[in-house]
């Protein structure tokens, strides 16, 4: 999804809250502005129901939720809030709430042409501070390649890279998926 600032005054969480309700869209809340999510293309969402479908099924009668991009996220000891493409939880604190998640072990972005270079960057600078997050993944919309923010044992992160051929590991859930398996019957030239 694409965000696109929205000019209004500073919010609190809770005003947030009450605002986008009544909004046709749904919104982002950044240090009190908010900044409305705008459509992504065809692939984004076929890649982004895809993934969310895996990791369901895959976590189907474990204590891990699954959330889509309609859960929020709460930035950890923040008051800001995003909705990723996908997300899961495994935290019982994320039992207790019902407008956003704030211990996902998982997050996951399907990069748009606009907002990759924040997903890359500011918005996993933000996503890294909390101590429950262990894998962020990064899926291109337009070429077979996923890049994974993985956190080690050592609390350091890496990235590996996966690409056409791979199999895609997701430690912090014990699942793994051939990359192509995201990618099936998708248009991915240029124009798509």
């Amino acid at each position: 999804m694409i965000a696109a600032k929205d000019n209004q005054p500073a919010l609190t969480p809770e005003k947030y809250f009450v605002w986008e309700e009544q909004q046709p869209e749904k919104y982002e809340l950044m240090d009190g502005q908010v900044y409305a999510m705008t459509g992504g293309s065809v692939n984004h969402s076929r890649i982004a129901v895809r993934i969310t479908t895996l990791l369901f099924n895959h976590l189907d009668n474990s204590p891990c939720e699954t959330g889509n991009s309609d859960l929020r996220i709460n930035i950890f000891e923040t008051n800001n809030y995003t909705y990723p493409d996908a997300s899961v939880t495994c935290d019982d604190r994320d039992k207790t709430t019902t407008q956003y998640i704030t211990y996902p072990c998982l997050i996951v972005e399907v990069l748009s042409p606009n907002t990759e270079a924040y997903d890359r960057g500011g918005k996993f600078r933000l996503y890294r501070h909390n101590p429950a997050l262990q894998d962020y993944l990064l899926v291109s919309s337009t070429s077979i390649e996923i890049d994974l923010y993985h956190k080690s044992d050592a609390g350091e992160w890496l990235i590996i890279n996966y690409q056409p051929g791979d199999t895609v590991e997701l430690k912090s859930i014990n699942l793994s998926f051939p990359i192509e398996q995201i990618y099936r019957g998708l248009n991915l030239t240029p124009d798509a």
